[in-house]
């Protein structure tokens, strides 16, 4: 019965599975205090989540008030991302309940896989030192493809990779762009409360809504019975 009704359940990163904000804004903050620029608050700075180290950067400069060129911005994303991909870990965790929900859905049948807009290499850093990388049939980011959320190809292709069907496919994330590409691919999409988002994820009307982890196998058993 399981798999009859198992489909693909494709995961946001940052701010669906694990909470990542402490490390990004530590790591971006690091590179402001270089450029001499006061830190970003972490509040703000939380909801510029979501979009790649380049536009966390960007946003981060905008905030300041400080202009940079096209080069300098592409300077402070490496110095980003070397900093980054060494303290990865340090402060990120699972939201609560995550894995619980893994390991129902996987019981489920289901496939699990991983659509982000963070580096694949970044990624699969982050789900190794956390123990999670195991447990997703693919991990893909921004520069597997080429394209990033919410083109649909990334999200078609993710599903591929992961040996699963699109018609059989659900989104899982915390903002715009896991929406949207969601919206673009044809698949429904299940929008998290605890993410990283400067809209609420309510008001981009996904087609279920979840509060905490725990929720999630409920929400993907509606969509797919």
């Amino acid at each position: 019965m399981f798999m009859m009704s198992a489909h693909t359940i494709v995961f946001d990163l940052d701010g669906t599975l694990v909470d990542t904000a402490p490390d990004l804004i530590n790591a971006a903050n690091y590179v402001l205090n270089r450029e001499r620029l006061p830190p970003l608050p972490f509040e703000a700075a939380r909801k510029m989540i979501g979009a790649g180290a380049r536009k966390l950067i960007e946003r981060g400069l905008e905030a300041e008030g400080h202009m940079a060129s096209v080069a300098d911005i592409s300077r402070l994303t490496d110095d980003f991302i070397n900093y980054y991909a060494d303290h990865i870990a340090d402060n990120s965790r699972p939201f609560d309940g995550l894995e619980s929900a893994l390991d129902d859905l996987a019981a489920r049948g289901h496939l699990l896989a991983v659509c982000t807009n963070k580096l694949e290499w970044l990624s699969r850093r982050l789900l190794d030192q956390l123990g999670l990388s195991s447990r997703f049939a693919a991990i893909c980011g921004a520069d597997t493809f080429g394209v990033q959320k919410p083109d649909p190809t990334i999200l078609r292709e993710t599903v591929a990779r992961a040996g699963g069907q699109l018609s059989t496919s659900i989104m899982v994330g915390d903002a715009g762009t896991d929406v949207g590409v969601a919206r673009r691919a044809g698949v429904p999409v299940i929008g998290v409360g605890f993410g990283y988002t400067d809209v609420p994820i309510a008001d981009l009307n996904p087609d279920r809504l979840i509060n905490h982890m725990r929720d999630l196998p409920d929400a993907v058993m509606s969509l797919t019975t």
